[in-house]
C-alpha cells in the first residue's frame, strides 16, 4: 500500500514518549515540500484539541546578509556554510532538555530574506517539535551535531522537474526575474540539492509526493 498523509500523521502522533519531548525532522532538497509537509502535519495534529505540536524551521539560522558579505559568501546563500549550524544544534538540545519554560527560536522573513530572532515560541505544552530544513542529515562539520538530536527524520522526495519548477516560481514570487530565478535554481540551489540528495539514505522514512496532504500534490 502506498504511504498516505494519514499514515504520516499516525506515525508522528505515536512518536512522543511519556515525560519526554520528541523532535521530528523533515529534510529534503530545496523546493521538495518540506515546509508544506511540516506545516500540514503540525496543523492536523493540533486539530485534535489543545495544541501540543510546535513547528521550528531551520531557516531562522541563516546568517544575515551583512555577515555573508563580510565572509564573501553572499552569492552562495543557502549553502551549508551560510547557516549557523552550531546554533541550530544548540537549539535542538534546548528543545529536548528545557521543557519547563518557553524556548524561543529565530524565524525567517521571506520578504526581507533575513533571519529574525525570537519569533518562534515553543511552550512547555509542546510534546512534539517538528523542525525542517535542507541539512538535517548532513554528517560533515558542525552539521554532524544535528542528527543525534533528532528522534526521527523524514526525507521529502519529489520528481526533479517539478521540484525545479516550484523553486523557480518561489524565487519569482519573492522578487527575482524569471532569468535570475532560473540561473539561481540551476546554479547555487542545484549544488545544494545534490548535496542534500546524497543524505537520503540516512533518513528513517522517505516521503513520496503521494503522501503530501490532499490539494498540495500538484501545487
Amino acid at each position: 500500500m502506498p504511504l498516505t498523509f494519514d499514515d504520516l500523521l499516525a506515525r508522528a502522533r505515536a512518536l512522543p514518549r511519556a515525560g519526554h519531548r520528541t523532535v521530528l525532522g523533515v529534510a529534503g532538497s530545496p523546493g521538495a515540500g518540506k515546509s508544506t509537509l511540516a506545516e500540514h502535519v503540525v496543523r492536523a495534529l493540533n486539530a485534535d484539541g489543545e495544541p501540543w505540536v510546535a513547528h521550528v524551521p531551520m531557516d531562522g539560522f541563516h546568517l544575515a546578509d551583512a555577515e555573508l558579505d563580510r565572509l564573501g559568501r553572499r552569492d552562495r546563500k543557502g549553502a551549508p556554510d551560510t547557516f549557523d549550524a552550531a546554533g541550530y544544534a544548540a537549539l535542538l538540545r534546548r528543545l529536548r532538555e528545557e521543557t519547563d519554560e518557553t524556548v524561543y527560536a529565530p524565524g525567517f522573513d521571506r520578504v526581507l530574506e533575513q533571519p529574525v530572532a525570537g519569533t518562534v515560541p515553543v511552550p512547555p505544552s509542546a510534546r512534539l517539535v517538528v523542525t525542517e530544513g535542507n541539512y538535517l542529515l548532513l554528517d560533515t562539520g558542525l552539521w554532524a551535531r544535528v542528527r543525534p538530536r533528532l528522534d526521527e527524520v523524514w526525507f521529502c522526495e519529489l520528481d526533479e522537474p517539478e521540484r525545479v519548477r516550484r523553486l523557480v516560481a518561489r524565487h519569482e514570487e519573492f522578487g527575482k526575474s524569471h532569468q535570475e530565478a532560473v540561473a539561481w535554481v540551476l546554479g547555487t540551489d542545484q549544488r545544494n540539492a545534490d548535496l542534500v540528495a546524497a543524505t537520503r539514505s540516512r533518513a528513517d522514512l522517505v516521503v513520496p509526493p503521494s503522501a503530501l496532504p490532499p490539494g498540495r500534490r500538484a501545487a
